[in-house]
């Protein structure tokens, strides 16, 4: 695409929410939320061993509950976008059924989602690159780990910071990067060409 088509797409982004934008985040927030169940099926003995290298580095995994939000929000590009797909796929998860409950699945999902928000919030939802994804990645991944903080008050100074780091990173990385990466590749497929996110592929 050349620049002054790349500019072009950029100036007819709109906010407003379609029906086409409800439709592709719902998919994506249920394509999520079953892989999040699944992923709470498998995952006791990869976060006991993770936690095994010492408490707090199980962070490491939580990306697998993480990236609904900042996927949907750079595929539809709308505001709300990432609260709405992490919020749902979450709702989808607790539905299915874990051992997490309402907290560890539904709220937790919620503030996630807005951790992945307020990543993209601080760009002006203007800016849908690399960058922005990733900080929304990490942000989410924060989100998460301050839940855990809160309801885990027991928790040493030590084991919260290590927590929290390595769920930023987790988040930065797989939720952020990869669904980033993820979102170009499907855009070249041309199946996202009735969005913005199918039009215009910035990597930096």
């Amino acid at each position: 695409m050349t620049e002054e088509n790349q500019s072009s797409a950029v100036r007819k982004h709109n906010n407003k929410w379609r029906v086409v934008d409800i439709v592709v985040a719902a998919i994506i927030a249920v394509a999520s939320g079953v892989i999040f169940w699944g992923w709470d099926i498998v995952c006791t003995a990869p976060l006991a061993l993770f936690e095994a290298v010492t408490p707090g580095f199980e962070g490491l995994l939580n990306a697998f509950w993480l990236f609904a939000g900042p996927l949907a929000a750079i595929i539809v590009r709308k505001p709300g976008a990432a609260l709405f797909a992490e919020t749902l796929a979450a709702a989808l998860e607790l539905t299915m059924g874990n051992q997490w409950g309402v907290g560890g699945s539904l709220i937790v999902g919620i503030v996630q989602g807005l951790g992945a928000e307020i990543g993209l919030a601080l760009f002006a939802y203007k800016k849908w690159d690399l960058l922005s994804t990733t900080i929304s990645g990490a942000l989410a991944g924060v989100g998460c780990g301050l839940y855990y903080w809160l309801t885990n008050p027991a928790w040493s100074a030590l084991r919260v910071s290590i927590y929290l780091i390595a769920s930023a990173i987790s988040g930065a990385v797989l939720a952020g990067a990869v669904m980033y990466l993820l979102q170009v590749a499907i855009a070249k497929t041309g199946v996202l060409d009735r969005f913005e996110s199918g039009r215009t592929q910035e990597l930096v």
